[in-house]
């Protein structure tokens, strides 16, 4: 019986010994998958926070170029600034009245209005009423037909000039904001807003520019109306990149400014010589080509201008002959006529040299034109 008990007990401990290696085992098998798990687990936070810092990051940089974009000139502010440059342009004609706008610039020569030829022709007096409701006497001091561009001096003490920037017009493109402020009807200050609609229009004016073309147009959605021509086409700095001078008959959307590259080119000039004779001409009259075009005479492209008369005694006469199709000028692609005039106008003056790749007959072949200054407009 006591050798029973003995071995029973000796049973008895074993199990509890078993038992309690069973459960320390247990124990470090489970702390062992709790460690890997938690390594898991921290591994899986480091790549979610990871990827916050990412998002995060991104919402940033949106963030601040909403902010770079809303610290942009309002229109309220623009209008603000701007308003004190822009003036009233009033005159009188043998049997008729003018009314129109313009605006104020610093030259080094002197500070002067701007305006649109169209607007002083023909007055007999004029004055300048500038936004406080002061109104001076004025004079044209400068012209120029073929860019619509007329310059002005004012009688008025120094004070009463607020300069405001001309920046090139090289820098618009399509779809950008573009702002005017005019005179509409006399209604004073109205300040209406749209964008670029297209770029290097051309427009022909039969009345004062003997029907050469204005080059390198802007056509803006703006809308424009009578009283608006020779204010300033603005960008959404409030600087001056255009002048506002046509609309497309009555149409509301289609209007045209002079771009501020005309200004900038002939202002100096304007102001100490009263005109510019910067403007070439090839001597040519033509239209554009168009797919109809080119089926109608079997010609092998739908693009270019093709020449129907050569101006006798002009800068191409003996070198080119009506029914050629100029195709490229310099190597720049000419499509149309707002491609050609404003290709020279922007590129070269009077006594440069320019090569003109055209289609004659089955024919393509490069030949040299000497340009010339146009001549006078007429009175």
């Amino acid at each position: 019986m006591r050798k029973l008990n003995t071995c029973s007990k000796a049973s008895t401990s074993m199990l509890v010994l078993l038992f309690a290696a069973g459960l320390l085992i247990g124990a470090i098998a489970t702390a062992y998958i709790t460690f890997r798990q938690m390594n898991t687990l921290r591994d899986e936070v480091t790549t979610l926070q990871n990827q916050l810092s990412s998002l995060t990051g991104t919402q940033n940089a949106t963030y601040q170029n909403i902010t770079i974009y809303q610290n942009a000139s309002s229109l309220t502010d623009l209008y603000a600034n701007v308003r004190p440059s822009i003036v009233l342009v009033q005159g009188t004609t043998s049997d008729s009245g003018v009314q129109a706008s313009g605006f104020v610039y610093e030259t080094p020569e002197r500070t002067v209005v701007v305006t649109n030829y169209h607007v002083v022709h023909g007055t007999t007096t004029l004055s300048v009423t500038f936004s406080n409701g002061n109104g001076y006497p004025a004079n044209v001091i400068g012209t120029d037909p073929y860019s619509d561009l007329a310059v002005l001096s004012v009688d008025a003490p120094a004070g009463e000039f607020k300069p405001i920037q001309i920046v090139s017009s090289s820098t618009l493109h399509v779809g950008e904001p573009v702002i005017a402020i005019g005179n509409p009807y006399g209604l004073v200050g109205s300040l209406t807003t749209g964008v670029v609609s297209a770029l290097g229009r051309s427009l022909t004016e039969g009345e004062f520019a003997g029907g050469y073309s204005i080059a390198n147009i802007i056509q803006t959605s703006t809308p424009i109306n009578p009283g608006n021509s020779g204010g300033p086409l603005l960008n959404a700095d409030g600087k001056v990149v255009g002048i506002t001078t046509a609309i497309l008959g009555d149409s509301q959307g289609v209007g045209f400014a002079v771009p501020s590259n005309a200004i900038l080119r002939e202002i100096s000039a304007l102001i100490t010589t009263g005109t510019y004779t910067g403007h070439s001409y090839l001597g040519l009259s033509g239209q554009d080509m168009s797919y109809g075009a080119a089926q109608d005479i079997g010609a092998t492209v739908t693009y270019g201008w093709r020449v129907s008369s050569v101006t006798s005694g002009g800068p191409s006469d003996g070198i080119l002959e009506a029914g050629d199709i100029i195709i490229a000028i310099d190597g720049t692609t000419i499509r149309n006529n707002d491609d050609l005039a404003s290709y020279i106008e922007e590129n070269k003056l009077p006594g440069q040299t320019i090569v003109i790749t055209l289609i004659r007959g089955s024919s393509t072949t490069d030949v040299n034109v000497v340009l010339r200054t146009r001549p006078p407009p007429p009175v």
